[in-house]
């Protein structure tokens, strides 16, 4: 079943207020999906550093480790910013490659959540009230951000597998429904070299969005080559640094529901998810068309 939730703002003003908004509009989805969550926030761009989200079951343990591998290789401190299980860090752009190498080869205790300029995912098992509070998400100031509880159908429950999935810089996905050809699709694009660390389904979706824009693709276009190329039925939303993208398959059979005023776009599983934000009363709302991509940027 699960449950999805996106809010783009177009006004400067309501930043401060991004992550509790977004949280009270994927707890009033928790029915839809009891056993996991996640949120992705997307914030100001530091110029010439990127910020990489990770985390770990044993935290205390492995971030020490790292912060201790980091400053003999590198010569310089890692400041961490520890939030509960995951913890956020700024590093040179030029550094990315070789810290998420080495911590898949020396610190196995460790996942990367998200990597890009400006975004941070926070993700659990357990409803969206509790994984929210864990990272103090409603705190958090913000242009954008998706959100997702879930009701696992394909894969265990886990963290790794909750979403959103993020599988390029500042790219990421949610997504509910189920696609038929993850497997075979997993298998092709491994063979292109695309790395998958999960066998959630939502992962290849995003995965295969990652690749077509690797490959010269706008999001736009990968996300309509997606309708020829994926198999099942599913509705997608998706985070980009400065953008919001939608997209439901040609049956759209998952429920879907959008409202639109001069101080934000806002997407819910449910209409129910939308009832509290400003303006709801007069804003401009409808059920997006099926086989037809969405999209926003600042």
């Amino acid at each position: 079943m699960c449950g999805i939730v996106g809010l783009f703002l177009k006004d400067p003003s309501l930043e401060a207020a991004l992550g509790r908004m977004l949280t009270d509009m994927l707890v009033t989805m928790s029915d839809r999906g009891p056993d996991s969550a996640g949120i992705a926030i997307y914030s100001e761009a530091v110029e010439d550093r990127a910020k990489i989200t990770i985390q770990s079951a044993h935290p205390d343990q492995d971030f020490a480790a790292l912060e201790a591998d980091f400053k003999s290789t590198f010569q310089q401190p890692l400041a961490l910013q520890r939030k509960n299980s995951h913890a956020v860090f700024e590093i040179a752009q030029n550094q990315v490659g070789e810290l998420r190498a080495r911590i898949r080869r020396a610190h196995p205790g460790i996942r990367v959540m998200s990597t890009g300029d400006n975004i941070e995912i926070y993700k659990d098992i357990g409803l969206p009230k509790s994984v929210a509070e864990r990272f103090d998400i409603p705190l958090m100031k913000g242009t954008h951000g998706i959100g997702h509880t879930r009701m696992a159908t394909e894969s265990a429950v886990t963290t790794m597998g909750a979403h959103p999935f993020n599988t390029g810089p500042d790219q990421c996905l949610v997504h509910n429904g189920s696609l038929s050809n993850h497997n075979s699709l997993r298998r092709q694009l491994q063979r292109e070299g695309v790395v998958i660390e999960t066998e959630n389904d939502t992962e290849v979706g995003a995965a295969y969005l990652t690749w077509k824009m690797q490959n010269g693709s706008s999001l736009g276009e990968a996300l309509q080559s997606s309708l020829d190329d994926l198999d099942g039925f599913f509705t997608f939303v998706v985070g980009t640094k400065d953008g919001f993208g939608v997209l439901r398959d040609p049956i759209a059979c998952k429920p879907a529901v959008m409202a639109e005023t001069d101080q934000y776009v806002a997407f819910g599983s449910e209409y129910r998810a939308l009832v509290n934000l400003p303006g709801i009363a007069d804003a401009h709302i409808w059920e997006p068309e099926p086989a037809t991509v969405y999209f926003w940027t600042h």
